[in-house]
């Protein structure tokens, strides 16, 4: 498949190939089978927690457009990671920048895609220009709070009284297709209502409408969408190929059930889809290895037969994880090496994601036992004490008191 040409009915079949859904797919026509010139597309990502497995996903979908022909924008958005309820310091997000752009090339190289027409933008290098500040304000001026707020519901961290910097997110999500440059914006499904927002609202400030690719939402290992604040949920990239094995075993994987099923969602939308588009005649393929004496191993083409076998327990959740980890470590391992090899890379990933500080212990307060003259007291902000040993070590409240005391005292003693 690497090596044949695309007619331009194929690269249209390519580039919506296992979306969730198309809004405006005529510009999607327009521009390749009329028009018959590159697609301009970007994806965006908030340079914020350490990217996983789960980026496969996306990724490819952007091998998918770059066969096809598509030029291809990732937006490295510092600016909206700082945006979304603060989840990093912006000097932090800009590391983080850097160590995506490594990840993302070498997860692409890893699916074996050429990056001659991939361009990378960092959202700080025109989202603080005059120009894009003043469409925010007119695009602030024709969008209500509620709007704002309802089209970030699904994306833009969500708690009470919320900063105004999640209603600001999806208008800039929205200005970058102009700014950009592009005729098409892709992103998961949790993206539509910002999608939406964008076909509403650029028109009424004078820019033109953008065609939106979703991919579908793939749960993560433990059920649920694949998230990098859960540790459980995912697996990272530079994870060693015991910690995936480890991992994969621990995920959630119910004997004949599929739905909700994350290493099956795996297998059909990465997995698969890497394994044609390596192959010459473009045919996937995914490998269970079985004990010796079980049989041979189990083979599968498409993910229909396997989803079968599934159903009817031939393929048991042992055999789909042993599969799963034997792929996901082949498919890693080469991204690793690069690491390794890598140290500016290195470098800037201690930078992004420094060590966290350990906890301070906190002083506990001596108990000094039953043996401290007086028994057990404590001392109040105000000089006065409280126990069982007040009567011995209290001096008094007042000068005159604590004076005429400790004359007492010295007197018995």
């Amino acid at each position: 498949m690497a090596d044949k040409e695309l007619s331009p009915q194929e690269k249209l079949a390519l580039i919506k190939d296992q979306l969730q859904e198309v809004l405006h797919d005529d510009i999607l026509e327009d521009v390749i089978l009329k028009e018959q010139r590159p697609l301009v597309i970007y994806w965006g990502t908030a340079t914020t927690g350490r990217p996983h497995c789960g980026y496969f996903v996306p990724m490819m979908k952007i091998a998918h457009f770059l066969r096809a022909g598509c030029r291809v924008k990732i937006l490295l958005a510092d600016i909206h990671g700082f945006l979304d309820n603060l989840k990093a310091p912006i000097e932090l997000v800009k590391f983080r920048a850097e160590y995506y752009k490594y990840i993302i090339q070498s997860l692409l190289k890893a699916v074996g895609v050429s990056l001659e027409k991939l361009e990378f933008v960092l959202g700080s290098s025109y989202q603080l220009s005059s120009e894009y500040t003043m469409d925010i304000f007119r695009l602030s001026s024709v969008v209500t709070e509620h709007d704002a707020k309802k089209a970030g519901a699904e994306v833009v961290k969500q708690v009470d009284n919320a900063p105004l910097s999640g209603l600001i997110y999806p208008l800039m999500q929205s200005l970058d297709e102009q700014h950009l440059g592009v005729d098409a914006q892709f992103g998961g499904v949790d993206q539509r209502k910002i999608f939406a927002l964008a076909q509403e609202v650029l028109p009424k400030v004078g820019y033109k409408e953008r065609a939106h690719l979703m991919n579908p939402m793939v749960p993560g290992l433990a059920g649920g969408k694949m998230s990098a604040s859960d540790p459980d949920s995912k697996i990272d990239i530079l994870d060693t190929a015991d910690a995936v094995r480890k991992k994969l075993r621990k995920a959630y994987a119910a004997a004949k059930e599929i739905d909700g099923n994350g290493i099956i969602s795996f297998v059909e939308y990465v997995l698969l889809p890497i394994s044609a588009l390596r192959d010459p005649e473009g045919k996937g393929r995914f490998e269970c290895k079985r004990r010796e004496g079980e049989g041979d191993p189990l083979v599968y083409h498409d993910i229909e037969t396997l989803k079968k076998d599934y159903l009817e327990d031939r393929l048991t959740p042992q055999l789909l994880k042993g599969g799963a980890s034997d792929a996901l470590v082949d498919l890693l391992a080469p991204i690793q090496e690069e690491f390794k090899a890598s140290p500016d890379w290195q470098e800037i990933e201690k930078k992004a994601y420094p060590p966290a500080e350990p906890a301070k212990k906190k002083k506990q307060p001596k108990d000094k036992g039953s043996k401290y003259p007086g028994g057990t007291v404590a001392a109040k902000p105000d000089g006065s004490v409280e126990g069982e040993g007040k009567a011995k070590v209290d001096v008094g409240k007042s000068a005159e008191k604590a004076m005429s005391n400790l004359a007492i005292n010295s007197e018995a003693s």
